[in-house]
């Protein structure tokens, strides 16, 4: 049998060695904690030093998958635009925007729509130095302004279309047990024992926001909460308080309330165990956009949705896009455009799992296609 490793044994990542420190010195870390660490710590973590999409990275999104994805929400900005009274300045900001291949499919898109591009300033929040040099070159060659954030609370005010598409899921969560003999909620937490990390319930319960202990919780059931999604919802309800604001969110998650420990870890193209490389695998975690929608209703937001993104697209035209693609392509490249097309709207891949719910404020009605 092998030896456990130490903090300072080298098979460690950089990253683990720093967090298993940590631990020596101040006890365990929250599950928030660790992945907060993970994704974004400035010298190791995951999202700061590389390009995590494509073939040669470790995920593909779907504006990768077919530009028809990032056409579409341009075409539904632009409606969203007109819907709000063509304000004369209008913010056209991304969370999270990748390589920026949304954006620059919803611009060209928007060229067909008179004033949009006039109008609009783009605001990307990014805090990869790797993905922001990527998204410069994306949209060097487009009309309008564009400027690079930390953080939403960065962009100016005025009317907002925001985009989040896979953004949501990459925010850290807590995870709260339930221990039955207790009768309470125990925070989970991370310690490194014996050259290992691994789970520990903290020694103190916790309240669980819209989890109170009632009857039938089986012991150890396991509630997510996302502290990050509250933040940037409170966002939106502070801008929407004195602009209108749409906020378009696409991600993988359930519509209901839902339990259970769905943190992954992922690395090149399969699934890791979430301690075997700190740093160096991308961590996410199940949306729940019954939480989303009510927090937002609480701020005094509208929710339209969620609907399952494969319907979304389809209902804002995304048949009519393909046939005019196709018109103009071989047929090799036909079979592969039908082929990329099917992996965001089928049942049995994303069309289902993923789904979309918009936030608006300061005055919007309705929005298509809901």
């Amino acid at each position: 049998m092998m030896p456990p490793l130490t903090a300072k044994d080298p098979g460690l990542t950089p990253l683990a060695k720093k967090l298993a420190g940590r631990i020596a010195a101040r006890g365990p870390v929250t599950l928030h904690e660790y992945m907060e660490a993970c994704l974004y710590d400035p010298g190791h973590g995951y999202y700061k030093k590389r390009d995590p999409l494509g073939r040669a990275g470790d995920f593909i999104t779907a504006p990768e998958i077919s530009q028809v994805f990032g056409e579409l929400i341009g075409l539904w900005a632009g409606e969203t635009w007109c819907i709000a009274g063509q304000p004369q300045e209008v913010r056209l900001i991304e969370l999270g925007p990748g390589r920026g291949t949304l954006m620059a499919d919803a611009l060209r898109a928007l060229r067909v729509l008179p004033g949009f591009l006039q109008s609009a300033s783009v605001h990307l929040v990014e805090t990869s130095a790797p993905l922001r040099a990527l998204q410069e070159r994306a949209l060097s060659s487009i009309r309008c302004p564009v400027s690079w954030h930390e953080r939403i609370e960065e962009v100016p005010a005025g009317a907002a279309i925001v985009i989040a598409n896979e953004f949501f899921d990459c925010l850290p969560v807590r995870q709260i047990a339930f221990d039955e003999a207790a009768q309470l909620w125990r925070e989970r937490m991370i310690g490194f024992e014996d050259g290992r990390f691994e789970f520990e319930l903290s020694s103190k319960g916790v309240e669980v926001p819209r989890h109170p202990v009632s009857p039938g919780i089986e012991d150890g059931a396991i509630v997510e909460v996302r502290p990050g999604a509250a933040e940037i919802l409170r966002t939106f309800a502070a801008r929407a308080a004195v602009a209108p604001l749409a906020a378009l969110v696409i991600d993988y998650g359930y519509s209901q309330p839902s339990s259970g420990d769905t943190v992954k870890a992922v690395r090149q193209h399969r699934f890791a165990g979430l301690f075997e490389a700190p740093g160096e695998a991308d961590l996410t975690a199940h949306v729940d956009f019954s939480d989303l929608v009510q927090s937002a209703r609480e701020l005094k937001l509208d929710a339209l949705g969620p609907m399952p993104m494969g319907e979304w697209l389809l209902r804002l035209g995304l048949e009519a896009r393909v046939r005019q693609l196709l018109a103009c392509v071989t047929a090799e490249d036909a079979i592969e455009i039908r082929s990329r097309v099917s992996r965001l709207v089928g049942p049995a891949q994303m069309g289902v799992l993923f789904k979309a719910v918009v936030f608006t404020g300061g005055g919007l009605g309705r929005l298509p296609p809901f």
